[in-house]
């Protein structure tokens, strides 16, 4: 009997559908993540808010560098928001996307250290870094898949 038991047991769980179970958990897990990405963007626009404080107790060119450098960081959670939304209304994740979010945040980096008045060498691998994603995003948007189907939908409607 014990066997029998088994026996059934392993033929349900044979029989269960691992995708499903698989794409519900996913999605669970976006979900979550959604909704931190979320509260972390409400409490940067609430410390940005915050931060206007400055403007009467540092100097205005101080204040203001740091609101620039707060609004670039949520505008980069904003891109790893919409790369995630993405991936959980998609399934997939388009390169465009993640290359905006890493070239906002290294932009982001970049105006971080011109303001902190880093090193020009650094400066500069950073400058070479964000031309480099500037040529990627181009590619990607140039030779994206969606963009030859399109064109190969043009070519056969002419025939």
């Amino acid at each position: 009997m014990p066997g029998a038991r088994l026996s059934r047991a392993v033929g349900r769980m044979a029989e269960t559908d691992l995708t499903a179970l698989w794409r519900k958990g996913i999605r669970l897990v976006l979900s979550l993540l959604i909704l931190t990405i979320l509260a972390g963007l409400a409490g940067g626009v609430v410390k940005t808010f915050l931060d206007l404080r400055l403007l009467i107790h540092a100097a205005v060119e101080v204040a203001l560098r740091q609101i620039i450098i707060d609004t670039l960081v949520l505008l980069a959670l904003v891109e790893v928001f919409k790369t995630t939304f993405a991936y959980f209304s998609e399934g997939r994740v388009k390169v465009t996307f993640i290359v905006d979010t890493v070239l906002v945040m290294m932009l982001t980096e970049v105006l971080s250290q011109w303001f902190k008045d880093g090193p020009w060498a650094r400066l500069a691998v950073l400058g070479a870094i964000l031309l480099t994603l500037g040529a990627m995003r181009v590619v990607a948007v140039r030779y994206s898949p969606t963009q030859g189907e399109a064109l190969t939908r043009s070519h056969e409607s002419l025939f």
